[in-house]
């Protein structure tokens, strides 16, 4: 039986991974700290406080798990790219992996950040692209990462870093892009925006957490961009949203400066997703946001 420990469970990426991990056959034991989730056959709650590494032994002593997807971390929006929270992070999930591999554990996954590449480089590739990253956020997880590899080989343990760009779906954030510009509209709110011009690499939520749960399941090694390889501007995003609601009048373009640190273009490579991990996504933009928006309405009524 594949047993896999899912950290950050109630997360905006770990609750929609359930249904995926459930539809190939892994006993689940997903990790809370406040709430846990709905209840389902092979899903068990565990509620563990993983700063704490006694609570975390025992809750590996108990589960013994085959499989580790590890989604948590410190993740307050405005706060999380420079918090020292960061640091706190790196070194609590060093010790979460230690102790998965000292109970036998033989597959990890934990998830990096397209923050740690050079944005200069417009599309970012794992093997060409310089890993420069400009926050301490991206800096901790470059340095996981490098950890992640070197504790791999040095324990024949098998693993991957998923690196994430841009995600957007119910349940994120309210003050993320997509789900601010949702909620603005639908109160009836101006928004004043940039120009827009700048691309990016957006994916549905449901599909970012299909390409976990396929990376976890292959033996694909090292660093993956999790990504739908193709940018989008800005404008295109807040224009179709606008269009989808029916406040286009709200939309105020030009009356934010750009700033100056943004890239023009920022993509990720997707090549070997697709091509070693065999995975390729199931919603176009019109699809996500259309699910995205009727989750929104549906949550402001309550």
């Amino acid at each position: 039986m594949k047993k896999v420990l899912l950290t950050g469970a109630t997360g905006f990426i770990g609750r929609h991974c359930l249904p995926f991990l459930m539809s190939q056959g892994y006993e689940i034991h997903a990790v809370y700290t406040k709430v846990a989730g709905g209840n389902h056959p092979g899903l068990e709650w565990h509620k563990t406080n993983l700063l704490d590494s006694s609570q975390v032994y025992r809750l590996m002593e108990k589960v013994q798990p085959t499989h580790l997807l590890h989604f948590a971390w410190y993740a307050v929006p405005g706060k999380f790219w420079t918090s020292p929270e960061n640091v706190r992070w790196v070194q609590t999930s060093q010790s979460l992996l230690q102790t998965f591999v000292k109970h036998g554990g033989q597959r990890a996954v934990m998830t990096g950040t397209c923050t740690e590449y050079d944005w200069a480089q417009g599309s970012c590739s794992e093997s060409t692209t310089p890993l420069t990253p400009a926050t301490l956020y991206g800096s901790c997880k470059n340095a996981l990462r490098e950890m992640l590899d070197a504790f791999s080989r040095e324990n024949g343990l098998s693993s991957a870093w998923g690196r994430i760009f841009f995600v957007y779906g119910p349940g994120e954030h309210p003050d993320r892009l997509v789900s601010s510009v949702i909620c603005s509209l639908l109160r009836g709110e101006s928004i004043p925006c940039s120009s827009g011009h700048q691309k990016r690499d957006f994916l549905f939520v449901e599909d970012v957490a299909s390409a976990f749960v396929a990376l976890l399941g292959s033996n694909v090694e090292c660093a993956v961009n999790i990504g739908s390889g193709v940018a989008v501007s800005v404008r295109e995003i807040i224009e179709t949203i606008s269009s989808k609601i029916g406040r286009s009048d709200l939309i105020r373009f030009g009356e934010l400066p750009v700033s100056t640190n943004e890239p023009p273009v920022l993509t990720a490579d997707v090549m070997r997703l697709r091509d070693e991990v065999r995975w390729f996504g199931r919603y176009s933009l019109c699809q996500g946001l259309d699910k995205t928006i009727k989750w929104w309405k549906d949550s402001l009524k309550e």
